[in-house]
């Protein structure tokens, strides 16, 4: 088989997908892209055996069918070097050498039998969700921070898609924060849930900044397959329950504290390079409409105290927090102001956007308290 397309367009969708391969792999032949030629379009797939994605292609000229795998690493360089010109792509179809023409260079590489290239999982009895790719990206930029990493407990390593008749929740947590992203446009005709790995949310994400197009969901019990222009990217689901999260967010937060989320995250930069550099302990005095932020390293002797100004209804309060969670927090959110609800020193605080991006957005965001030092 051969095709003729632009090194430019090829380069661009090998790049794309290329951050699901690995060069440690316990199944070698996905170190490698899988590039293959049906109906005249060119599918070029990558997957590291939990995630695998695939972007389609409308070459310039096609002759012939088939599939071969190639090495990642020659491929990209070589195409990287190209202005943006023709190339014409051979392979034998009995070695799967590939000869790579472009300009007056002629290149040559090893590709392997694709045989053995795991397929694509069949989703059977799937339900179908349509998500504007707006929607969905923003929903996976504002939650994905707040997943997990230990391994011990896997639920917490994804996101949450929580899909009612009424709205569609997505909820991330490490335990230490979390995140509940509401949208009351997107619903189904029955409640649904499952939870989606980080990496292919940060995959998805990434395919999705340039694009405002509907993305449908393709999902069972254990995987799912997201569809949008000429991409599909299909992952396995993680299993287990997910934590009853609703009963973590308080319901009696009546001390609220309004002020300019860029001033406080701007005070919260300052004041933790003088905190521990352990436990990033930064300690909020509210008193009045002032609250004062401060910090120190008893070890070093180091020590920093900032005031703000912020509309506040409440009772005095000290609270503490890790300055690098609420920072976190802080810079996924896009509005002027924010609102802060507290009860008590060792209660959860809720963090609430003054403005978002639509009236069908709900964003709701918790962080927990750290004790204070003596």
């Amino acid at each position: 088989m051969n095709f003729i397309i632009s090194s430019n367009v090829l380069l661009k969708g090998l790049q794309n997908i290329s951050g699901l391969l690995s060069s440690n792999s316990l199944i070698p032949i996905i170190e490698n892209f899988l590039i293959s030629i049906e109906d005249e379009k060119l599918l070029i797939t990558a997957t590291d055996n939990e995630t695998r994605a695939t972007v389609q292609l409308t070459p310039d000229k096609v002759n012939g069918s088939g599939a071969v795998a190639i090495p990642p690493r020659v491929l990209l360089e070589t195409l990287k070097t190209f202005p943006n010109i023709p190339v014409t792509i051979n392979v034998n179809e009995e070695t799967f050498a590939v000869e790579i023409n472009a300009g007056e260079g002629v290149y040559r590489l090893a590709g392997y039998n694709p045989e053995n290239f795991p397929a694509v999982a069949a989703i059977e009895n799937a339900k179908n969700l349509k998500i504007n790719s707006v929607v969905i990206q923003n929903a996976i930029s504002s939650t994905l921070f707040a997943c997990g990493n230990d391994e011990i407990r896997p639920q917490l390593m994804g996101v949450f898609f929580e899909i009612t008749p009424d709205y569609t929740n997505f909820v991330a947590t490490d335990a230490h924060k979390l995140v509940r992203f509401r949208r009351n446009d997107v619903q189904a005709d029955e409640a649904y849930s499952f939870i989606v790995h980080k990496k292919p949310l940060n995959l998805l994400k990434n395919l999705l900044s340039t694009y405002d197009c509907d993305v449908e969901a393709q999902f069972n019990n254990t995987n799912v397959a997201f569809h949008f222009e000429n991409y599909q990217v299909t992952c396995r689901l993680l299993e287990g329950k997910y934590p009853a999260y609703e009963g973590v967010i308080p319901k009696d937060n009546n001390f609220k504290l309004v002020i300019n989320r860029n001033a406080l995250i701007n005070t919260l930069k300052r004041v933790a390079i003088f905190a521990n550099q352990a436990s990033h302990q930064v300690r909020f005095d509210i008193k009045g409409q002032e609250v004062l932020i401060s910090a120190e390293d008893i070890d070093y002797s180091n020590e920093a105290k900032e005031r703000l100004s912020c509309i506040y209804d409440g009772s005095d309060i000290e609270i503490g927090f890790n300055s690098k969670f609420f920072i976190e927090i802080l810079g996924t959110l896009a509005c002027e102001n924010i609102t802060i609800t507290l009860s008590a020193p060792n209660r959860a605080a809720l963090l609430i956007p003054e403005e978002t991006n639509s009236e069908e957005e709900d964003i709701l965001m918790l962080i927990m308290p750290i004790m204070l030092n003596a």
